[in-house]
């Protein structure tokens, strides 16, 4: 680090989780941004995310981080737990050393004075939260993400994400494929994606549905595609999973199937172009490897009758 680089006040925040979690934060982020026009904002991240990082417009510099323990960033001037872990992570950023900690209040790790934790709050609200408890005004609407470099690997298609990363949350590849193979006979070019740990499953749904092998992208699509794919998407289905944040970041038509968690807490912003289908009873979230029974009982003719809706919107 240069003298010039030291001399520059520092915020660090940390938010070392996935896509999804990354997405939910941009408010905050920006809000931060906003709050301390003169610091260095550092992101302590999962490094995969870091071209999306780029593209919130907020992150200085991504700092890799996958864990709870304190972030490679000595004595910053201002450290923000976005990650929620609580009481690990307000200690994680504690261990840091910071000059200044905006978190929610947890007294167990020696921090009483933030805000209070509310049992059942939107993600975006919650963030938003906590950066005005420290005096920032962020805007929960603005979460769009700059355009990635990148181009699309095929316009205007019909996106369908059958994966997601607890069986919970997965709703059955015969039922994706379903409504692939109905999108496609109503037009459309439907493609299948996933992580490459995916690409069997996301194989499965594209033979059930009858669509060439090609339409099946998982595992071959990077982070900037993938968000270009999105962006020039006329439509996007899938689970409650980092998809869904990222069809909301660029506006994009989107149908997201809820299982163990509520939309209320993780759901899309309330546009016409975005439904959110679920059938709980309560605001619980036990993760488990078979599909959560409020997911079960999404039919495939409620998706394609809320992909009409939203297409029209």
């Amino acid at each position: 680090m240069t003298d010039a680089q030291k001399a520059v006040p520092r915020l660090l925040a940390l938010r070392a989780l996935n896509l999804g979690d990354l997405l939910v934060t941009v408010p905050a982020l920006r809000g931060l941004r906003r709050r301390y026009p003169d610091h260095r904002l550092l992101l302590a991240v999962n490094p995969a995310l870091r071209p999306l990082a780029r593209l919130t417009g907020a992150v200085d510099e991504v700092v890799p981080h996958r864990s709870l323990r304190p972030p490679p960033v000595v004595a910053p001037d201002v450290a923000v737990d976005l990650h929620g872990v609580l009481p690990d992570s307000v200690r994680a950023v504690y261990g840091t050393r910071p000059r200044r900690l905006v978190a929610f209040a947890c007294p167990e790790a020696g921090h009483p004075d933030g805000p209070a934790v509310r049992d059942v709050e939107h993600e975006v609200a919650k963030w938003c939260r906590l950066v005005r408890s420290d005096g920032g005004d962020p805007d929960e609407a603005d979460l769009l993400l700059a355009p990635p470099p990148a181009p699309s690997p095929r316009p205007g298609a019909a996106v369908v994400h059958p994966g997601a990363a607890f069986g919970s949350k997965r709703w059955p590849p015969e039922r994706f494929a379903a409504v692939a193979a109905a999108l496609a006979v109503a037009g459309h070019d439907v493609v299948v994606t996933g992580t490459a740990a995916e690409r069997e499953r996301a194989a499965r749904v594209t033979a059930l549905a009858g669509l060439p092998a090609r339409a099946n992208l998982a595992g071959r699509t990077g982070l900037d595609t993938l968000a270009a794919l999105v962006r020039g998407a006329a439509l996007v289905v899938c689970g409650d999973t980092g998809m869904a944040h990222l069809a909301s970041a660029y506006e994009r038509p989107s149908v997201v199937l809820f299982g163990p968690a509520s939309p209320r807490i993780w759901g899309p912003p309330r546009k016409p172009v975005h439904a959110a289908l679920w059938h709980g009873d309560g605001e619980r979230e036990v993760q488990t490897d078979v599909p959560d029974p409020a997911l079960l009982r999404i039919t495939v003719e409620e998706v394609l009758d809320a992909a009409a809706r939203v297409l029209a919107a």
